[in-house]
């Protein structure tokens, strides 16, 4: 078994999962990298301790703030999943990631360009955290392509994209966004939880910086926060250096929680797939419903790109009522047995909750004809998801009445 990233480019999905981070002298014949817990790490000599602190802490033990094979095997993964990548840094959540992404490439004064369907955390960061630090924001339509480039004035430093965005689902044209950032000398960062790297290898479509919430589909067992950031060639030791500084290290166990996870990733996303594209179907046939946002379905904003520059969808997905308010659409969420109602994605168990995008929206609201309504698709018996949302629709219509 080898960890070499040429070999890895020539495997397929499932078997990239299974083998990568695996190496001999981290898992010592022992199938999954043990737990390596640590805070303090001890030297030989006061001359071994000094030479050490010189050095770059990267696969070394230093402290345990740098990390443990446990730690170092995960990130060494998910670098082997995106073909042309430097390295990869863990984080406790991918919210940290976000916050350690965006500080490493920007300073007081500058601009960063944000996608307006980002994630509501990472608009709170843009608005309340680099606000502080004399950054500022400007919010740009998802859709607006090659056509991000008028936006970019002197101040400009780095564009954050999220395709598609995890309530709205439009799909960005990444590869015509980091063809304009690249003449002009801009960082890219793009928020890759939805797709992960198996759907949408973005240090390959050219992204600087590409960053997952790894709680969701990596773990996938709805039991641990950890995020991830993996950097293009140039770009890990700003990031690295920024990280260290902040203090940022994900535990050993979640690490290797996250690690377990990921070496059956590739069946959950296909199957994950299957029943989320089933449904969204069936849900497009539904007369109380007006819309169905799902990227794989022509019906949504930029699916023309997720086809061209997508290999597959993943469960997370929402619908447009037909009419109806906050009560109506309440009185459905309501009457599900098998969908929970909670926060996250990416994991076991299918979740429902309302979306109100219209609140955070302000470079390019939507008009919808009603309420949103997101699922989040598990992986429970497609037939018996459907009688469930089934009978939660006749719970809408019955509210209309």
């Amino acid at each position: 078994m080898t960890d070499n990233s040429d070999n890895d480019r020539k495997l397929g999905d499932a078997t990239r999962v299974v083998q990568a981070g695996r190496r001999k002298e981290w898992t010592g014949g022992i199938v999954n990298p043990p737990v390596w817990r640590a805070s303090t790490i001890l030297y030989d000599s006061i001359a071994d301790l000094r030479a050490n602190a010189g050095k770059d802490t990267h696969h070394r033990l230093y402290y345990g703030r740098r990390g443990t094979p446990t730690q170092w095997s995960l990130a060494d993964a998910l670098t082997s999943l995106e073909p042309g990548a430097e390295a990869t840094f863990l984080y406790p959540s991918g919210v940290a990631a976000i916050a350690a992404a965006l500080l490493s490439v920007l300073s007081p004064g500058d601009e960063l360009l944000l996608v307006d369907s980002a994630y509501d955390p990472t608009r709170g960061q843009a608005m309340q955290l680099l606000e502080r630090f004399g950054i500022t924001t400007r919010f740009y339509d998802p859709l607006i392509g090659a056509g991000i480039a008028e936006l970019i004035g002197p101040a400009t430093k780095a564009i954050f994209m999220e395709s598609p965005g995890s309530l709205t689902f439009e799909v960005q044209d990444v590869p015509a966004i980091v063809a304009v950032a690249k003449r002009h000398g801009l960082v890219t960062l793009l928020d890759n939880t939805w797709a992960t790297p198996l759907f949408f290898p973005a240090i390959e479509k050219g992204v600087d910086l590409t960053i997952l919430a790894a709680t969701k589909y990596v773990v996938g067992h709805s039991d641990v926060m950890l995020g991830s950031v993996t950097a293009a060639p140039g770009h890990f030791a700003k990031l690295r250096d920024m990280s260290h500084l902040l203090g940022q290290v994900a535990s050993p166990d979640d690490s290797w929680l996250g690690s377990r996870g990921l070496r059956t990733m590739a069946v959950r996303l296909a199957q994950h797939q299957r029943s989320a594209l089933e449904i969204a179907r069936w849900l497009e046939g539904r007369p109380e419903v007006a819309q169905v946002l799902h990227p794989a379905l022509p019906s949504c904003p930029g699916h023309d790109v997720w086809a061209r520059d997508f290999k597959g969808s993943s469960g997370l997905f929402s619908f447009v009522l037909n009419g109806g308010d906050e009560a109506a659409r309440a009185a459905l969420i309501d009457r599900l047995d098998l969908f929970g109602i909670g926060y996250s994605w990416g994991g076991f168990e299918s979740l429902a909750i309302p979306a109100d995008p219209a609140r955070i929206r302000t470079a390019a609201p939507r008009d919808y004809a009603g309420p949103l309504v997101r699922l989040q698709i598990g992986l429970e018996d497609t037939a018996d998801l459907i009688a469930d949302l089934d009978q939660g629709l006749a719970a809408f219509r019955a509210a209309l009445a």
